[in-house]
């Protein structure tokens, strides 16, 4: 049987996978700042501009770690801890140009993802643009079913 994610789940994994980015691109920025005022007064004034420009550049950075992490495995650390699975509509793994996609329309336009509280199949905007769905899988033996069916 098919379950597809809801808002709560689909909701606190996303807010995981926001917590990781922003914490490790947070601490990449600080240690870059760090160095830079080592360094001199010229990289002083390059990680001032740098650590200003860090809350612009999170949603590029967000979509850039969703779509590596849907194309490759599937889902997202923050999803695996919720037992989530982001498909391609007819079941199927989520290649590079879906991913891509359902990152991008996420990442600067999340209040998108809220059409799935209407959706029968709980599809997100970014879902409906790349043509994907996220199922809860209740067990191993769901995921390798999922798995098997992919590889179809």
């Amino acid at each position: 049987m098919t379950v597809y994610a809801g808002l709560i789940s689909r909701s606190m994994a996303y807010l995981l996978d926001a917590l990781i980015v922003a914490v490790f691109t947070g601490v990449t920025a600080t240690a870059l700042g760090l160095v830079a005022s080592v360094v001199g007064n010229v990289a002083h004034e390059l990680s001032e501009t740098v650590l200003s420009s860090y809350l612009k550049f999170l949603p590029f950075i967000f979509a850039l770690y969703c779509t590596l992490f849907w194309a490759l495995a599937g889902r997202t650390p923050g999803m695996t801890v919720l037992g989530l699975r982001v498909v391609r509509f007819d079941g199927g793994p989520v290649g590079w140009m879906a991913a891509l996609i359902r990152a991008v329309v996420l990442a600067f336009f999340p209040i998108g993802a809220l059409w799935l509280l209407v959706d029968r199949r709980r599809q997100g905007l970014q879902d409906k643009v790349a043509r994907t769905t996220v199922l809860r899988l209740s067990s191993p033996r769901d995921e390798v079913r999922a798995v098997a069916r992919a590889a179809r």
